[in-house]
């Protein structure tokens, strides 16, 4: 049977050939290199290099190296620096330079705040050419995996568990040494002074997280600091950022990120904001997920005067009423008598007073009228007060 046959490797070629004709016109790469030699590194602030020495690799093409390598999913320095040897698109890129991954590595850290600004650059000259639209915006958020492992993520739970321990063990070797002689004494003495050690390491992570009173449960990540444990999906767990995104819809082009450690819950407002900010206009639509429906977010929307299209969770298991009839949604209110009416008539008011939840203030409403309805099994559970409905200072954006 006879198959393909290529080209014998040592045969010569008749005729010569430049490195640009290997690369064809609509290449990606020509793209990055047009951009990146339109920019102004030293106002950009990228790190002014040294005269001395040897001359060092110019900051131009190590971001155009660092551009292509993120277009391609490609963030490791190691990897990136394969490719300047064997990749014929970063042999133009670079015009055969080869840096190795030192120098790439050395180049991200000393140069992160520049890139970010590169990023903002290149979302404006897009809107520019009318690339981005800036009528309608998504966002939406993806966990992003940290160096940090879970073994060095802490919090007060998981301090005093390993405090606990120690306590134990110490107590054990101290029991141990009074009967303990020769070889064996030298060895429990050793594992009591490491015990100590590791009690004195972990009481000084408590004192740190102690200091960060922002939260109601801090954590300390050791290795990456920003990180966060974070539910990934269902019951999977993992020390991570949260990259909260957005991106315009005309050519589906990201105008922008911002790396969180936080859920969706508290995030929609920030991103309008800088939203807002980039388009220089609130005459947009953001549409959202049901992770950001949240009162106080929506409320900010309302401020900034931009419109939201955010999907409306469920109603849980516990605020459901008997007969799905009678949930509160069903409840008509009424703005000029502060009260509801619910579907057999009656109405529901408030005492006036505010309680306070986590993040907000919240009336309840209720009526007398409960204790005589006949469908009051089918509305509600509650044995004492009857029907009991809660209205946030927030109920009116998210309606």
């Amino acid at each position: 049977m006879e198959y393909l046959q290529g080209k014998d490797r040592t045969q010569l070629t008749l005729y010569s050939t430049c490195l640009d004709d290997m690369v064809p016109s609509n290449n990606t790469v020509r793209l990055i290199d047009l951009f990146v030699n339109s920019l102004n590194f030293e106002q950009l602030g990228f790190e002014s290099l040294s005269p001395q020495g040897r001359p060092p690799y110019n900051s131009s093409d190590l971001l155009k190296l660092c551009i292509y390598g993120y277009m391609n999913r490609m963030r490791s320095s190691r990897q990136l620096e394969k490719e300047c040897q064997r990749n014929l698109e970063v042999i133009w890129l670079l015009k055969s330079l080869k840096p190795d991954h030192n120098t790439i590595a050395r180049f991200r850290k000393a140069n992160y705040s520049a890139i970010k600004k590169v990023f903002r650059y290149s979302v404006e000259i897009a809107r520019n050419f009318n690339l981005i639209g800036g009528e309608l915006i998504a966002g939406d958020s993806t966990k992003l995996r940290a160096q940090n492992s879970k073994k060095n993520n802490y919090n007060r739970k998981k301090i005093q568990r390993h405090l606990d321990y120690i306590d134990k063990k110490l107590e054990e070797h101290n029991q141990a040494l009074v009967q303990a002689d020769g070889d064996e004494k030298v060895l429990l003495e050793e594992n009591i002074n490491q015990r100590k050690k590791q009690r004195k390491r972990y009481k000084c992570i408590a004192k740190e997280l102690d200091k960060n009173t922002a939260t109601e449960n801090p954590q300390l990540s050791t290795s990456d600091s920003d990180s966060r444990h974070q539910i990934v999906r269902g019951t999977i767990t993992e020390v991570c950022y949260t990259a909260q995104t957005t991106v315009d819809a005309k050519h589906k082009l990201l105008i922008d990120y911002k790396l969180t450690n936080k859920n969706d819950k508290k995030a929609m407002g920030m991103m309008l904001r800088r939203a807002k900010s980039i388009l220089r206009t609130n005459r947009f639509t953001a549409l959202y997920d049901k992770g950001y429906h949240t009162g106080s977010e929506l409320h900010i929307a309302d401020q900034l005067g931009i419109e939201t299209l955010v999907a409306i969770p469920g109603i849980g298991r516990s605020s459901q009423a008997p007969n799905t009839a009678y949930n509160a949604e069903y409840f008509a209110y009424d703005k000029k008598t502060d009260s509801y009416k619910c579907p057999q008539g009656h109405s529901l008011r408030s005492n006036q007073t505010r309680y306070k939840a986590r993040n907000y203030t919240f009336k309840q409403y209720k009526t007398k009228a409960c204790k005589g309805c006949p469908v009051r099994n089918e509305c509600t559970t509650a044995k004492v007060n009857g029907k009991v409905i809660q209205r946030s200072e927030f109920t009116e954006s998210t309606t």
